[in-house]
């Protein structure tokens, strides 16, 4: 069985209580779209934060852009839900693109990169989490998760597919005629189940895992805070 280790701690430890923040990457979140004009420079930094360990960046391509001339290949519904969805959490008036959601519990422009930055390093101290490990072999993605100790509350665990890089010739639009480079796309976003403090364990059959190159889980709480998350290749 081929083993990629999320979180590198002892059954004990886990089992225990919940790890340092410093443990687990930072979720950050860019709604954005290929119609937008304003979306490639956060696009850009989305991609300077892919090539961060500390940071679990995830393009999330909205599709209310897309009756303005360009159909966006990557957009779909699931995203502009989620962004709505943080809307009425993170008390904000609109959605927009470019948007950054940090931890699920702090938004702004995502172009941005000075407040990005800060907001990542913010959230890197002050949260705690839960530990979530995976491993591919032959029947499919195992993912667990620790039990929480009684900072945490009960949470939703998402399956999130996603590759790494594509380039995109833009064809109409506001960005018609460029040639757009985009990171860490999501193409998949699923709910796994609930999870109520107690060590949860399951398993994605390989055949749920095919389309996308990577795999995340997240683990998000009702109120949008982001207590774990590890990713890594389907490969």
């Amino acid at each position: 069985m081929r083993v990629l280790r999320c979180v590198l701690l002892s059954s004990a430890v886990i089992a225990a209580a919940p790890a340092l923040a410093a443990e687990r990457p930072v979720l950050v979140e860019l709604f954005t779209s290929q119609g937008c004009s304003s979306c490639p420079p956060a696009d850009a930094l989305l991609g300077e934060l892919a090539g961060r360990d500390d940071v679990l960046p995830l393009g999330f391509h909205v599709d209310y852009w897309d009756r303005l001339g360009w159909k966006d290949p990557y957009a779909s519904a699931a995203a502009t839900r989620r962004q709505r969805r943080y809307a009425g959490l993170l008390d904000s008036a609109t959605v927009y693109t470019p948007q950054m959601v940090i931890d699920g519990s702090t938004e702004m422009v995502g172009s941005d990169r000075a407040g990005v930055l800060q907001a990542i390093a913010a959230a890197r101290a002050a949260a705690l989490f839960v530990p979530v490990d995976l491993a591919i072999d032959q029947d499919g993605l195992r993912v667990t998760v620790a039990a929480g100790g009684a900072e945490t509350r009960h949470a939703t665990v998402w399956l999130v597919g996603f590759d790494r890089h594509h380039l995109t010739q833009v064809g109409a639009g506001e960005n018609g005629g460029r040639s757009l480079a985009e990171w860490n796309i999501v193409r998949s976003l699923e709910p796994l189940g609930d999870w109520q403090g107690a060590a949860y364990a399951t398993t994605i059959p390989a055949a749920k895992l095919a389309g996308y190159e990577r795999v995340a889980v997240l683990l998000q709480e009702t109120g949008g805070r982001i207590i774990g998350a590890a990713a890594l290749d389907k490969r």
